[in-house]
């Protein structure tokens, strides 16, 4: 017992372990730091792009896809690695054995630089998974720097830093720690949940000494009322579950189409799915582009104009966008088309109050696209301060994962992670037979 306490004694007061703990420590502020930045300087290229249309509604039909094809040969000249999400790149990178191929400083810079790009020629994507994405590159790189113990190394950097970045981007601490053991990990170790936990806490107090604190959609009051009420939950996630599910299948099968296209001629990929995003954007009044905070808010605050074709116009803007290349995320994207589906639902079929339906709509289309319950209505629920649709937000996240896996039998980012984990193992083949 003595042998063991003088044991922990030293290695508490041990220079190398203080060492350790301060460059993690640093390394979770950092992210904190970056991924804070990174949503006021992507909130004001998503406000210039706005300005620049309603100035000359004309003028994205040539800025977008010029846009694109400039951030597509960015992405391939000077960033490999960045594009799309960022999130199946973390996933990919827990397997792979040169991670450094996908978690970079330089990687993490473009990341910033080329999605702030995007916002600015109106593509919609969203900041959240370029954050995970920068999060993980950040504390992978101080991890080789600082020479961490292997069981940082293995696993809990990335899944640290991803958890972070999520914490940071929406401010919701919970959430980032759900999304790391659900979504990136598939499995919670007791040996990296204290270093995921101690990155988000960090991360998350210096994104809100910076930001302040907020909740990302602000309060909703939204309450399910009269047990009648409870018929939205089936409904929003059978429906939402189907949606969402059915985007994630055009995704997957959409890259998989387009990929020896995006190989051989990326340009001319980047330009036609440009032109999609830009005409699509042009015939929403280019509600479509951007992020879809806006919109999104405005929908959830009831001070929205009812537009069925919202989340349509945005599905496929979004869609257009990811195939394109270029990097950008699918998080706020979904989460505003969700809430248009849930204001579509709440009209067609009241069965509750419209606030509640466009809540569980929310959820029910994002638990559908990622096919992570717990958490989509955890992130939902922390978005928008209400514990009060807890339950119901819950069953139909689950309810909305299991209609998905209907129409989309493997979850979305591990089928984008596959990809990545391909192209490492096509790798040593390519050096092999440019030897011979």
């Amino acid at each position: 017992m003595r042998r063991h306490i003088r044991r922990a004694r030293r290695k508490l007061l041990s220079a190398r372990a203080w060492k350790v703990r301060l460059v993690f420590w640093l390394g979770a502020v950092l992210v904190g730091l970056a991924c804070a930045l990174f949503a006021e300087l992507a909130e004001h290229a998503n406000g210039l792009f706005i300005q620049l249309a309603q100035y000359n509604p004309l003028l994205p039909l040539a800025l977008t896809p010029l846009g694109l094809v400039l951030i597509a040969w960015l992405t391939r000249r000077f960033f490999p690695g960045s594009q799309g999400s960022g999130i199946p790149q973390v996933i990919a990178s827990l397997e792979m054995r040169r991670r450094d191929a996908l978690l970079s400083i330089r990687i993490a810079i473009g990341k910033v630089l080329l999605t702030l790009l995007g916002l600015l020629s109106g593509a919609s994507i969203g900041r959240e998974g370029p954050s995970v994405h920068i999060g993980a590159a950040l504390m992978h790189s101080l991890g080789g720097f600082a020479r961490f113990p292997a069981h940082y190394m293995e696993r809990g950097l990335i899944l640290a830093g991803g958890a972070a970045g999520i914490a940071a981007a929406f401010n919701t601490p919970l959430a980032g720690v759900v999304f790391a053991i659900e979504e990136m990990s598939r499995s919670f170790e007791q040996r990296t949940s204290g270093i995921v936990i101690t990155a988000v806490v960090f991360a998350g107090v210096t994104a809100l000494a910076i930001s302040g604190p907020y909740t990302y959609f602000g309060q909703s009051d939204a309450m399910m009322g009269e047990a009648s009420t409870w018929l939205a939950v089936p409904i929003c996630g059978v429906l939402g579950g189907l949606l969402g599910g059915l985007f994630s299948t055009g995704m997957i099968q959409g890259v998989r189409w387009i990929a020896p296209a995006a190989r051989s001629r990326p340009l001319l990929v980047a330009l036609l799915t440009g032109i999609a995003v830009a005409v699509i954007g042009y015939l929403s009044g280019y509600t479509a582009s951007g992020t879809g905070y806006a919109e999104a808010k405005a929908i959830i605050d009831g001070n929205a104009p009812l537009d069925p074709w919202y989340p349509f116009y945005k599905m496929g803007s979004t869609l257009a966008s990811y195939l394109s290349g270029i990097p950008g995320g699918i998080f706020a994207p979904s989460l505003a088309t969700g809430a248009g589906v849930g204001a579509d639902i709440g009209h067609l079929l009241p069965v509750a109050p419209l606030s509640v339906m466009i809540l569980l709509g929310m959820v029910g289309y994002f638990s559908g696209v990622v096919q992570s319950p717990i958490t989509a209505f955890v992130i939902v629920m922390e978005m928008t301060a209400n514990q009060d649709m807890l339950l119901a937000l819950m069953a139909t996240a689950f309810i909305a994962s299991g209609s998905a896996h209907l129409v989309c039998p493997q979850p979305l980012y591990a089928s984008l992670a596959q990809a990545f984990l391909r192209s490492e193992d096509d790798t040593p083949k390519a050096q092999k037979s440019h030897r011979k």
